[in-house]
C-alpha cells in the first residue's frame, strides 16, 4: 500500500489502474468512484481492521473497456504496470505508471469514430493575445493559431470540438476565462504550471521535435502565444504518454481569416455536422454529401465543412477535380474498388510509432500500401 500511495500521490487527479498479477486493482475513492461508473462490485482490503480499505478490480485482459467507460465519465486513468518480472524480483515487485489515458489521449480505433478527429486543445495567452493549438494524437494533425479577440477564441474553440483542453494554472482564477470554462461545458480541464507554457521553452520543444532551427516554415515563428500553446500542449502529450511523440513531424498554422465563418450557433441550425433533434449525423449535409470511402477522406471532408475556403483557386481546383472525375466514369469507379481495401493509415501509423499496436495493424498498413501504386496510375489518368 506503500508503494500504491506513492504512486498514486504523483497523479491524484486520475484513477490509477495499479496491477497486481492478472488484475487492475483501485483502491481509496478511486475504488468508490470507479466502482459506480464501471458496475463492479466494491469490496475491501484488510476487512477486519476497524479501517478496511476500499477496493475494486477489473481483469487486464479487458481493461480497453473498462477504461473506455471511465473516460466516457469524463475520467483520466494512470495505468501502472509491473515493470519487472515477479518470478525474479526480490522483495516487491516495480511498478511505474506506463502511461496516462485521458479523453484527448487516444489512439486505439475502438475508442474512436473513425471519421473524426480527436482533438486535444490547448490555449496560452501571451499579453492581450490568445494563442490556440490543437492536436489528434491519433492522427499526427496538430494546428496553430491565434487571436487578440475573446470571443473569436471562444468560437474557434467551439468549432475544434475538443475532447480535453489544457489550460495554464494561472487562468484558474482568471475571470475572464469564467466564460470560456463555462461555454466549453462539461469537456475534461487540465491544469499545467505556467512554466510549462514559457515562451523559450516552448519554443525549444517544437524545434526539437520536428528537427529544425526555426519555425519560420511551419508560418508560426511570429506567434508568441501560439508558439506558448502548442509547446505546452506537446510536453503534456509526452508527459502522459512517457514517450516521445515521432509521428508528430510539423505543425499546421492558420488564421482565422482563411475561411468562412459559420458560429457553433449557425452550425447547429443548420445542421451541418449534427441534427438538432438528436445530435446525430442523420440528415445532415454531412450525412448527404459524405460517401467517402476512407476514413481519412470522411475527416477531411468534415475538416472542409467546418472550414470552407475563401480562396477563389482554391475552390476552383476542387470543382475541376471534382468535374474530372465526373467524367471519367470508369475510372472513378476503379479507384472506388481500389479506395476500398485502404485502411486508416494516419491512425495505423500513429499506432505503430506509439508502440499500440498488433499484427493485424501491420498487415492493414501493408495492404494499404500496396494499393498506392494504382491509385496514383489511376489518378493520372483523369
Amino acid at each position: 500500500m506503500n508503494q500504491y500511495l506513492s504512486i498514486k500521490g504523483q497523479y491524484p487527479d486520475a484513477i490509477l489502474f495499479y496491477r497486481m498479477g492478472d488484475f487492475y486493482e483501485m483502491f481509496f475513492e478511486d475504488a468508490e468512484r470507479a466502482a459506480g461508473i464501471l458496475e463492479i462490485t466494491l469490496t475491501s482490503r484488510n476487512k477486519k481492521d476497524d479501517s478496511p480499505i476500499p477496493m475494486c478490480g477489473v481483469p487486464h485482459k479487458a481493461a480497453k473497456g473498462y477504461i473506455a467507460r471511465l473516460l466516457d465519465a469524463g475520467l483520466k486513468v494512470a495505468v501502472c504496470d509491473q515493470v519487472e518480472d515477479p518470478a525474479v524480483a526480490k522483495g516487491l515487485v516495480k511498478r511505474e505508471v506506463v502511461r496516462v489515458i485521458t479523453p484527448g489521449m487516444l489512439v486505439e480505433n475502438e475508442f474512436l469514430d473513425e471519421k473524426t478527429n480527436n482533438f486535444i486543445l490547448a490555449v496560452a495567452r501571451d499579453s492581450e493575445v490568445l494563442g490556440l493549438a490543437s492536436l489528434d494524437l491519433s492522427t499526427g494533425t496538430f494546428r496553430v493559431t491565434e487571436s487578440g479577440k475573446f470571443d473569436l477564441v471562444i468560437a474557434e474553440s467551439l468549432r475544434i470540438t475538443p475532447s480535453e483542453i489544457v489550460l495554464p494554472e494561472s487562468l484558474k482564477t482568471d475571470r475572464s476565462f469564467t466564460v470560456f470554462m463555462e461555454t466549453m461545458g462539461e469537456r475534461p480541464l487540465s491544469f499545467m504550471p505556467d512554466t510549462n507554457f514559457a515562451y523559450r521553452s516552448c519554443r525549444e520543444g517544437l524545434l526539437q521535435q520536428f528537427g529544425t532551427v526555426s519555425l519560420e516554415g511551419f508560418g508560426c515563428e511570429n506567434l508568441r502565444s501560439g508558439v506558448r500553446a502548442a509547446g505546452a500542449l506537446l510536453a503534456y502529450v509526452q508527459e502522459t504518454q512517457k514517450q516521445s511523440v515521432q509521428h508528430i513531424g510539423g505543425i499546421e498554422t492558420y488564421f482565422l481569416d482563411q475561411y468562412l465563418w459559420i458560429d457553433d450557433l449557425s452550425c447547429r441550425n443548420l445542421e451541418l455536422i449534427s441534427n438538432i433533434r438528436s445530435g446525430s449525423q442523420r440528415g445532415t449535409l454531412l450525412n448527404v454529401l459524405d460517401r467517402t470511402l476512407t476514413a481519412m477522406g470522411g475527416r477531411l471532408l468534415k475538416k472542409w465543412l467546418r472550414y470552407p475556403s475563401i480562396d477563389a483557386v482554391e475552390i476552383n481546383t476542387r470543382l475541376d477535380a471534382v468535374a474530372e472525375g465526373k467524367k471519367a466514369q470508369g475510372i472513378r469507379k476503379k479507384l472506388q474498388n481500389v479506395l476500398k481495401s485502404v485502411a486508416d493509415m494516419e491512425r495505423l501509423c500513429s499506432k505503430i510509432t506509439m508502440g499500440h499496436c498488433n499484427a493485424r495493424d501491420f498487415l492493414a498498413l501493408k495492404r494499404s500500401l500496396q494499393t498506392l501504386p494504382e491509385i496514383e496510375s489511376l489518378t493520372g489518368q483523369l
